[in-house]
């Protein structure tokens, strides 16, 4: 086996970079070379993710100007950003001019929202402050990994979980030219998919056996489902969002409704999206609807169909903080580095979780 590419994770504390610890310590061909934080360096990464303890040792927590030293003198390496959206673009930006100027080749995938709009302009008018980094902007791709055969920049930001769940649905209706361009999207998503620090909709007593819709028609995942769309598909869409919180911790059950352009049964959908995602090793397509139990922990996806004269339904489900965040990005840097794009990923679904 050739040498392992040295990886580090930025904002290293978050529940997405505990996964991402996860999945670099058991990749054949990555080696987890820092986890930065710079709200703890120097304090151990397995008490912040005890269950990662066998597999982290005495690995400690590396100040961010600690990377850049590391950055700076590692021929090649990987970087999995994981920090907050409006603090990772400049935290990437340091980075890579640090490596610029030592003459080092670095491959960044971030899995914040700062460099999933084209321009700067489009995610100021979303996140509501000015982009960290405008001129980084086109150095990444944005995209769902089945859906970009080929990447021509050197960097990566992969969809959010939202948004990725949805797009594996919406996407092939799209490009296959299979149904009007208005499409409703009802999105329930696990406490996880909020992050570690507590709030008011993730606290356990406020969210146990409660189903409830938050910023319907106004989430700011809206705007990037629409322009990744456009761009996958070609085509200008309206995607109608009502996400909501579901009472438990992992995974995201997408349900998108649309008006045929032409009468299809639901044999014929599911053949059609058999067809667009053919070699797709981590996208199965079901002729029953699907179940987050059979994806959770994966990075696995699991769509199908339902038709009834004009009107489709596909489900969509996904892991939010593996395919839809963690295990995504990794499949994003197997394809930078070259490596089998399934490499550290095959693991199922534990089923009983």
């Amino acid at each position: 086996m050739s040498a392992r590419t040295p990886t580090i994770v930025l904002g290293g504390t978050g529940y997405v970079a505990g996964e991402l610890l996860r999945l670099v310590t058991g990749h054949p061909q990555l080696s987890l070379a820092a986890v930065a934080s710079d709200s703890q360096p120097g304090e151990s990464v397995a008490a912040a993710f005890p269950h990662l303890a066998p597999v982290l040792g005495d690995l400690r927590f590396s100040s961010h100007a600690d990377v850049k030293d590391l950055v700076g003198r590692l021929p090649d390496s990987a970087v999995l950003a994981a920090a907050p959206h409006g603090v990772s673009a400049a935290l990437i930006d340091s980075l890579l001019a640090h490596a610029a100027a030592a003459g080092t080749r670095p491959r960044v995938v971030d899995i914040s929202a700062d460099y999933r709009f084209a321009d700067a302009e489009a995610y100021a008018r979303v996140y509501k402050h000015a982009h960290g980094a405008p001129a980084r902007l086109p150095e990444f791709t944005c995209a769902v990994p089945e859906h970009l055969d080929v990447v021509t920049t050197p960097h990566v930001a992969h969809p959010g979980c939202f948004v990725t769940a949805t797009l594996l649905a919406v996407v092939p209706l799209l490009r296959l030219g299979l149904v009007e361009p208005r499409l409703f999207v009802s999105a329930v998503t696990g406490s996880t998919g909020a992050g570690r620090t507590p709030t008011s909709g993730t606290h356990h007593p406020q969210r146990h056996s409660d189903l409830y819709a938050y910023n319907p028609l106004g989430h700011r995942h809206q705007p990037e489902m629409a322009a990744l769309a456009r761009a996958a598909s070609g085509i200008d869409a309206e995607i109608c969002f009502v996400p909501h919180s579901g009472p438990f911790a992992r995974g995201i059950h997408a349900t998108v409704q649309a008006s045929f352009k032409a009468p299809m049964s639901p044999a014929e959908v599911i053949a059609a999206l058999r067809g667009f995602y053919a070699g797709r090793p981590f996208v199965r397509v079901l002729d029953t609807p699907p179940r987050m139990k059979d994806v959770v922990a994966s990075n696995h996806a699991q769509l199908s169909a339902a038709a009834d004269g004009r009107t489709l339904v596909v489900m969509s489900v996904i892991d939010n903080l593996v395919k839809g965040a963690a295990g995504g990005a990794v499949q994003w840097l197997n394809r930078l580095l070259g490596f089998e794009e399934t490499a550290g990923l095959t693991a199922s679904s534990p089923g009983w979780t």
